[in-house]
């Protein structure tokens, strides 16, 4: 039986979670059953070299263009589609939602199965549409597809709602591939800086923007600072409004406290030596870091963003959730600063949980819901 030719596209293979997930997932997957495309429309990404050498790889533009998603938002998605995709393939997935799945909804192969694969929470009419004009262009585009991907159960109902799917739609929710056992093996490197060993350490992961709600946080370590908590906060990752919150950082007075360590191809050896992992964001999908801290065995405080409930546990089983307010965070991580003993307990839950994520199971996963929808 011949491979089935798979083509997955995304905007880049840029530091984001969902960018790694994808490398994850195409490295794993049964290349005897999947020849596996990736389209990139624009290179450079950091995540591109470590993609192995049995995926194809191919990438539209050697760089982003500026206000590319303007110019993706106001030309046709058919034209768009044959201009970029030359050959025909089984299956066509869309890896990220909005402008990346207008382009696949162009596809004019009436054979060809499109996969349309969310990874972000709908919890806004402007979060809905973005890439699309308006919300009628979104559902003609939107019903393009066969199937859709979720990885998580919140971000299926927040999707459902803007886009209610007909019976014969394949609605799936396929959790992140992480591959854990290299996560595990890569925390046990040593770091080149210094690890704080006379406070509690703080640490954090992404792409400093808005979303990720890095100023909030540190905003809280002032205010745990102030408080006379002995603690220092680890930042990893880079974007746009790193000097901004270098800035927020100097104007509250906590520099000192606060350590930018830039993007991390290994952050997994700075989250395995801290003490406390923390998700400030206004939005998620299903969190790869706090996925791969929990994996290193790195207790969790995060606000209540998609994918944390099945994470850490509808009642805080494996990890401490909390309102999404600055207020909620600041006195979820001080409930674990003043209670030693539930910071212990989290510490060894992480360990559990982490042991459901494996690589295997999470790819074994994706693939039967790749010949599912193969086989209509």
């Amino acid at each position: 039986m011949e491979p089935v030719k798979i083509l997955f596209l995304i905007h880049d293979l840029g530091q984001g979670g969902a960018e790694k997930v994808l490398v994850n997932l195409v490295n794993n997957m049964n290349k005897s059953q999947f020849d596996i495309t990736v389209l990139s429309l624009f290179g450079g990404g950091v995540n591109e070299e470590l993609l192995n050498n049995n995926v194809k790889f191919i990438c539209s533009f050697r760089k982003a263009i500026p206000g590319n998603s303007k110019l993706i938002k106001v030309i046709p998605p058919k034209i768009l589609h044959n201009y970029l995709v030359k050959k025909k393939y089984d299956i066509e997935v869309s890896f990220l939602q909005g402008p990346v799945s207008r382009i696949v909804s162009g596809c004019s192969h009436k054979d060809t199965k499109l996969i349309n694969w969310v990874h972000t929470d709908f919890n806004s009419k402007k979060t809905a549409l973005t890439g699309y004009r308006n919300l009628r262009e979104a559902q003609a585009c939107y019903s393009k597809f066969v199937a859709h991907a979720f990885v998580s159960k919140t971000v299926m109902n927040s999707f459902l709602q803007y886009y209610p799917q007909k019976k014969q739609s394949i609605l799936r929710v396929v959790y992140n591939t992480i591959e854990s056992d290299k996560v595990r093996s890569l925390a046990c490197v040593d770091v080149d800086e210094t690890i704080s060993t006379n406070c509690l350490n703080l640490v954090s992961v992404g792409t400093l923007k808005d979303v990720k709600g890095f100023d909030r946080l540190i905003r809280v370590v002032s205010r745990l600072l102030n408080e006379q908590y002995r603690i220092h906060l680890y930042l990893l990752g880079d974007g746009p409004l790193r000097d901004y919150l270098v800035d927020v950082a100097e104007h509250l007075g906590v520099s000192d406290n606060v350590s930018f360590l830039g993007y991390q191809s290994n952050p997994y050896k700075y989250v395995s030596k801290c003490d406390l992992y923390v998700c400030s964001s206004y939005r998620e999908g299903f969190s790869t870091s706090v996925t791969e801290a929990l994996i290193v065995g790195t207790p969790v405080c995060t606000v209540d963003v998609s994918g944390m409930q099945e994470l850490l546990g509808f009642n805080n089983e494996y990890g401490l959730i909390t309102e999404n307010s600055e207020e909620a965070l600041y006195n979820g991580i001080r409930v674990l600063l003043d209670e030693p003993d539930m910071l212990e307990k989290y510490k060894k839950k992480s360990v559990l949980r982490g042991l459901d994520f494996t690589t295997k199971s999470t790819v074994k996963s994706a693939e039967r819901f790749l010949i599912d929808v193969l086989r209509g």
